[in-house]
């Protein structure tokens, strides 16, 4: 298990205080990062919060997930690693330059 922890549902006013002091009975909060939209400047409603141990990462999803902060309920679980979303393209598998049959006009 990871000692990052997937942390959605929060309120757009959560502060990354406010989700540390939440997960600090679980055990020492390593680092605290919520989600902010590039444009609107707001948050995006999740984040992630790291633990220092595995044990305290799984304590803090048994005593934080479906429980209620700032009026929504956390969705609290192990965090997937990053994957690689690629550079550009479509739902057509195209890279989005050019047309879509992929021969040139001159």
């Amino acid at each position: 298990m990871s000692k990052k922890l997937y942390v959605g549902g929060l309120a757009y006013s959560t502060t990354e205080d406010a989700l540390k002091s939440a997960f600090s009975p679980a055990g020492t909060v390593e680092s605290v990062a919520i989600v902010i939209d590039r444009d609107s400047g707001r948050s995006k409603g999740f984040g992630f919060v790291e633990m220092s141990t595995e044990e305290e990462a799984k304590k803090a999803i048994e005593m934080l997930n479906d429980q209620e902060l700032d009026g929504r309920k956390l969705k609290v679980n192990e965090a997937r690693p990053k994957t690689d979303r690629g550079f550009g393209g479509n739902r057509n598998g195209n890279r989005g330059f050019g047309n879509d049959r992929g021969q040139r006009r001159f």
